[in-house]
């Protein structure tokens, strides 16, 4: 039987918070389980991790495999002093392309202003004499 020690989801719609497991490799996500090793609220800030770190550590010498997720969670309980990360927010496509049509509107006005601002330049009368007294 291969165990993962993996994230459970856990709360209501478009609030979850997860728990920590350790759980036959082909039971469903949020189905059974063999032990609960902790909790993991990322909707707070910072987020809340708590977890059993001796279970866990026992599990790993059993031969669980932790997945990505947990491993970086496993690291940063092992370490007090270190922080919980912070999620990183980044603008939508449409956001994007917003910032970016703004962004380049100014220098097309600057361009559009130079162009406006600088006189054709007309040959010198007094070059132009030289040149044909020649």
């Amino acid at each position: 039987m291969a165990v993962k020690i993996r994230l459970a989801r856990a709360g209501a719609k478009k609030a979850p918070f997860y728990r920590i497991v350790a759980a036959d490799s082909r039971s469903p996500r949020d189905g059974r389980f063999l032990e609960i090793l902790g909790r993991y609220n990322p909707r707070t800030e910072p987020s809340f991790i708590e977890l059993d770190i001796e279970r866990t550590e026992a599990w790993i010498a059993k031969g669980a495999q932790m997945t990505e997720t947990t491993a970086k969670l496993y690291e940063i309980a092992k370490h007090p002093d270190a922080e919980a990360p912070a999620r990183e927010t980044k603008p939508s496509k449409k956001a994007q392309s917003k910032a970016a049509e703004e962004a380049a509107a100014p220098a097309e006005e600057a361009a559009a202003e130079e162009v406006s601002e600088e006189p054709a330049e007309a040959p010198e009368p007094e070059a132009a004499a030289e040149s044909e007294a020649e």
